[in-house]
Parts: C-alpha cells; structure tokens; sequence
C-alpha cells in the first residue's frame, strides 16, 4: 500500500489539529501506521529557543503566533524553501500508512512542494461564531491571521465542515479516509 498522505488546511480554530487526531485514531481502527510531520518544527524550535533566551518560560504547545510568523519570514527571505526542505527531509525518513501534515499555510513554495511530495489537500472550515469560541478557549500566547491570508489560492482536493459536533466531523474524516484508501 502506497502512504496516504494529506495536508489539512484551515483557519485557526476550525479544527486542523482535531482532524488531524481524527486520523489517527481512523488509523488505529484499522491497523495502519500513522505519523504527524510538521513543517513548522524548525519555527517551533527556534521559538522555544526565543523564549529561552528571553528568560522566560514556554508552555509546551504553546503558540506565540506573531514570533512564529516573524521567524517563518526570516527564513523565507535567507531562503524561500528552507521549510518544506526540511520538512522533505524528516519526510524521507517517515515509515508510515498515513502521513499528515496540519500546518501547510504557504500557496506559492510550500504547498506545490507537498502537491509534488504526493499530498492530497484537505480544507477544514468553520463558520466565524463557532472559530471564535474555539480561539477564545485557546491558550495561544498572541494571535496572528496573516500566514493564513493565501489559504485561498491552496486548491483543495477535499473541504471538511467543521462548524458542528465533533461527531459529524469523525463521520467526515472516516468517509474521506475511506474513499481515499
């Protein structure tokens, strides 16, 4: 069997990390071997280290959006295809049935890359009231929309509503995942 590997997009809280949990647990149902490859990981890395040397303590899973934001165009400017180069490298090493990624926010490097990687695009949306609630019980350090703002231009292979119970998305993740493999 050929990996499935999918990227899930989404706005912040329309449930990108909760589908992305969804998977797994689809692939523990059925035997398969499954893995989350971030292409952030460099980001996350070097903002654990900002906060080191700040002097001040990071929550693991902690998001300060504007810093990672910052630190995403740093590296784009040194070089544009620092992140999904890599992300292709930890990517070569992955032995799995199922590979996600769940943080593919750039249109014009990134997400041609993981196209051309064999990533099939999957858009988790929600209605604005219910994102709102979803980012008011978020512990994010800052927030920041302006990596998401090219969400549009990223073609998406299948789109997801999120804005109800999370049953109906588990339905909508096992029938994709099912059609899909």
């Amino acid at each position: 069997m050929t990996a499935l590997r999918l990227a899930v997009i989404g706005l912040s809280g329309c449930g990108k990390s909760t589908t992305s949990a969804l998977v797994a647990e689809f692939a523990a149902r059925h035997c398969l071997r499954h893995t989350v490859v971030k292409l952030a990981t460099p980001l996350y890395d070097l903002q654990a280290a900002v906060y080191d040397r700040a002097g001040v303590p990071l929550a693991p899973g902690a998001q300060d959006q504007v810093l990672l934001e910052s630190l995403a165009d740093a590296m784009r400017r040194i070089r544009p295809d620092s992140l999904v180069a890599d992300f292709s490298a930890r990517l070569a090493g992955v032995d799995a049935d199922i590979v996600v990624n769940d943080d593919l926010r750039d249109p014009d490097v990134d997400a041609p890359a993981l196209r051309g990687l064999g990533f099939r695009i999957v858009r988790v949306t929600a209605d604005p009231e219910t994102r709102a609630a979803r980012l008011a019980a978020r512990a994010d350090l800052t927030r920041a929309d302006r990596s998401t703002a090219g969400l549009d231009r990223i073609e998406p292979d299948a789109i997801i509503d999120n804005s109800g119970p999370l049953t109906t998305l588990a339905d909508s993740v096992d029938r994709l995942l099912r059609s899909w493999l």
